[in-house]
This record gives structure tokens, sequence and C-alpha cells, in this order.
């Protein structure tokens, strides 16, 4: 499997995780649910590790560490934004963010050097981010989760960079390491989360299972891509939430959705070939 088969695999499984928390965010407090779907992803990581070749190092596991705290941060504020409706500023500004920062990252301190067609599917991945998120009462919304985008960028942005950073000989014993990180900082947030609904089991399963997936593609891509093209495609996951929500809450695409899916595609392609 191609590392930018991998990676898109990634960014599905961070599309799914995504809506599937959103709709919780909804129905439980938001600090509960970034902690419930770190907790799921340390069991799916601990069941699938034994998979995969592995010989452990400090270094790796401090990595995959770093890595979990941005998880932490990034989840938190990505659900306090999305349990207030505002996914069409959430969303994209968040993705953006978690694209821009790696990018610049790996260009500037990776000496990473994507090919032209590579920079082509960059630079339209970009605007192809905020349009397939576009909502057409995205007016009439407040703004205020812009701040909550922001933050969750950063931590989507520090999960992507130090998770890159680990060896590969480490297998997937840094997404281990990750969650537990990620656990530790949540769990003292939680006194404050208190209960709003019951969710149902399906919604529920997604979130916890669908995230860990979602790094375990991303960690393997970046062993055989540029982390700079992996990051672009993992952060493709928005138009993930918008098909779902076509296809199971018959929500209908307004024009900027639909140019936006097409330059995401048209990303895709170029990254691909490049």
């Amino acid at each position: 499997m191609t590392g930018a088969a991998l990676a898109l695999a990634s960014a599905a499984a961070y599309g799914v995780s995504d809506f599937a928390g959103g709709l919780l965010a909804r129905r439980i407090h938001f600090r509960t649910v970034a902690l419930f779907g770190q907790i799921g992803g340390l069991v799916a990581a601990l069941a699938t590790a034994p998979l995969f070749p592995a010989a452990l190092d400090t270094e790796s596991l401090v990595w995959g560490a770093v890595s979990g705290v941005g998880t932490a941060f990034g989840m938190l504020f990505l659900f306090r934004g999305l349990s207030t409706g505002a996914m069409s500023v959430v969303v994209p500004v968040s993705a953006v963010g978690g694209v821009a920062l790696p990018v610049l990252v790996g260009v500037l301190w990776l000496a990473e050097r994507p090919s032209p067609l590579a920079w082509v599917g960059i630079v339209a991945a970009v605007p192809a981010l905020w349009l397939v998120s576009h909502d057409r009462d995205a007016v009439s919304r407040s703004t205020s989760g812009t701040v909550d985008a922001l933050i969750a960028g950063t931590g989507i942005a520090v999960q992507y960079l130090a998770l890159a950073q680990a060896d590969a000989a480490a297998g997937t014993w840094p997404v281990v390491s990750g969650r537990l990180a990620a656990i530790v900082t949540l769990v003292p947030l939680l006194h404050a989360a208190t209960p709003t609904g019951r969710p149902s089991p399906l919604t529920i399963a997604l979130s916890l299972m669908t995230g860990v997936l979602a790094l375990i593609s991303y960690l393997l891509a970046i062993r055989e891509q540029l982390v700079v093209i992996a990051v672009v495609l993992s952060s493709l996951y928005p138009a993930i939430p918008v098909l779902l929500g076509i296809t199971v809450l018959g929500e209908r695409l307004v024009w900027q959705q639909t140019l936006g899916l097409a330059g995401a595609t048209t990303a895709i392609a170029l990254l691909a070939l490049g």
C-alpha cells in the first residue's frame, strides 16, 4: 500500500472520527468526548501494536507522547468548537492550520522538497479544505469558534510533526505512548464535564476507534512518503463529514462544497502523481 493511499486512509478515518465526535459533542460534554476517544484509541493501539515488528526506543516513545499532548489539545478544542454547532468555521480553520504549520516545518526545518506538481496540489488543497466545509448558514452563525479552531489546528500540527519524528523501527508503539499522554493530559479536565444526553452505541464506537486507525495509517504513510505530502493528504478529512452529511443525514451540497470537493480531488491526484 503506497504512502499516498495510507495517508488517504488516514483522512477517511479522521473524517469518520470527526463526524461521530461532532455528533457526540452535541449530546455529551466535549471533554468527555475527547477523553473517551483517547481511551478507545489506547485499546485499539494496544491491540494492533503487536501486529507490527518493533524495536522500542525511548526517543520514539517520547515523540509519541509529545504527539499525544498535541492530540489532546487538538481534539479538546475541536470538539468544543463543534459542540457550538459552528462546524463551518471550526473544521476548515483547524484543518488549514493543521496543514500549514507542518508544511512550513517540513520545508524549512526538515528540508523536504516536494515536486512542482506536488506544490500545486498543496496550494490547491488549502482553498479546497475551506470550500468543502462551507455552510449556507455560515453568515448567520457566531464566529466564536475561530479561536477554538486555531488552537485545535496547532494541536493537530504538533500531533503530525511529533509523530513523524518517531523511528520507523518502533512500529506503532509511539501511537500507544501518545494515547497514554493524551489521557494523562485530559483526565484532570474531566471534573468540569457534566453529562447532557445519551448517544447511540454506534456513534460512540465510531468515535473511539477511528481516531487511532487514522494515526496508525498516518504513521505508516510517513514511512513511505514525504511528511509534507502525507500531512496534506491526511488533512483532506473535512470532505468525509460533508459526504456523510449527505448520505447519512440527508443534507444537500451547496455550490461551494461541490467546488471544494472537486478541488480536493484535484489536489489528491496532483499529490499522488507528484
